[in-house]
């Protein structure tokens, strides 16, 4: 069975101690790791955290976003440079939360757009910086999982075949992908040829319901999502990806409104539910 993560943004998108007790609950419920946001300035407490995941017998895995100001895509040659500075910083707090994966859409900032579709050109100026930023991650042994997103928080990469082009294009071994089983809900027409396609570079894997809520309560395909997985025999992490207005400053950032199911009953539940999938499917 694949290793099973919960992302505790559905509390908070801060690394502090007042996340010690659900990290220890978590350990409780029999997950095998959590997952961070790398956002909060507060450097000291990424190394805090990771320790006391690690304590506690959790391993840990990290996403992250960039903004307008650091967007590696820019037409800039001076924005590009702080995205690659922004995802240097990054790692780094990757690698004091002992994190080996980093995930997330930052090939491009996040929620960013213009009039139009995304340039040859941005894919160029992105898939340059995340081969630099590739390089920078293989010291630190972290590797970069690119998420493709909805049409409606990103215009460069919606679907596992321009996903898999920007991979191609930055052409490093620490520059890999991700699966969201939300952003694919949206935008892709079959889960199976869309976990083929990204298959040479899959690394990491959100489970994520198509409200944000409890895996499994929704209508995501996920038997589908799951056959597909085993099919390619994807070997990394099921980590859960879900939201809540916990935090509000968090929500307000992601358009999330209202509340979905209670975290407790989203982990509780989702665990459950990805263990029954996964022996169901052979994953």
């Amino acid at each position: 069975m694949n290793k099973i993560g919960f992302n505790v943004l559905a509390w908070s998108a801060g690394v502090s101690e007042d996340l010690f007790p659900i990290v220890e609950r978590l350990k409780l419920i029999g997950y095998d790791g959590v997952e961070y946001f790398v956002g909060s300035p507060n450097e000291l407490e990424y190394k805090n955290l990771g320790q006391h995941s690690k304590d506690v017998g959790l391993e840990v895995t990290a996403v992250t976003v960039v903004s307008p100001e650091a967007n590696p895509i820019s037409d800039s040659v001076n924005v590009r440079a702080k995205g690659l500075e922004r995802l240097k910083w990054s790692i780094d707090r990757a690698f004091d939360l002992d994190s080996r994966i980093l995930c997330g859409p930052f090939h491009s900032a996040h929620a960013h757009f213009f009039a139009r579709p995304a340039l040859e050109d941005e894919y160029k100026w992105g898939s340059e910086i995340l081969h630099q930023a590739g390089e920078y991650a293989k010291q630190a042994n972290v590797t970069l999982a690119l998420e493709a997103l909805n049409r409606f928080e990103c215009y460069l990469c919606n679907t596992m075949e321009q996903l898999a082009k920007f991979v191609k294009m930055a052409n490093h071994p620490n520059v890999q992908a991700m699966f969201d089983t939300h952003h694919a809900n949206i935008e892709e027409k079959k889960y199976l040829h869309a976990i083929q396609t990204i298959s040479p570079f899959l690394s990491h894997v959100h489970i994520s319901e198509n409200d944000r809520g409890t895996p499994g309560d929704g209508h995501v395909p996920f038997d589908d999502a799951f056959s597909a997985l085993a099919d390619v025999h994807y070997k990394g992490w099921l980590t859960i990806e879900a939201f809540s207005r916990n935090d509000p400053d968090f929500a307000n950032a992601i358009n999330v409104w209202r509340e979905y199911n209670d975290p407790w009953h989203i982990a509780e539940n989702g665990l459950k539910f990805i263990k029954e999938m996964g022996q169901k499917h052979g994953l």
